[in-house]
């Protein structure tokens, strides 16, 4: 948002933050946050590397692709466990 608008939408009245003000997350659950999404992210490049497909990864790990989209979104209902295992499943490394 750039700062003219900012200090408008101020002038209105309105609070202006991002959602770990509107949360009030702590650090240690923002950075919890920034690393799943980083995760996901890597999950997506190392299906896309493999040349898989999330249909292909889903049955590769015994999940359905609606799942697999999930994880690679960084959907709230995903572990990082999850993430995790299949990241390993298709090949990688600590």
């Amino acid at each position: 948002m750039d700062a003219e608008k900012r200090k408008r939408l101020e002038a209105a009245g309105f609070c202006v933050g991002d959602a770990t003000d509107f949360l009030e997350l702590l650090p240690e659950e923002v950075a919890f946050v920034e690393m799943k999404l980083s995760l996901s992210r890597y999950l997506k490049e190392l299906r896309i590397k493999n040349k898989l497909s999330q249909e292909h990864l889903a049955k590769k790990i015994n999940s359905s692709q609606s799942r697999v989209a999930k994880m690679e979104a960084g959907d709230a209902s995903v572990s990082v466990d999850l993430i995790l295992r299949t990241m390993f499943a298709v090949g990688a490394t600590l």
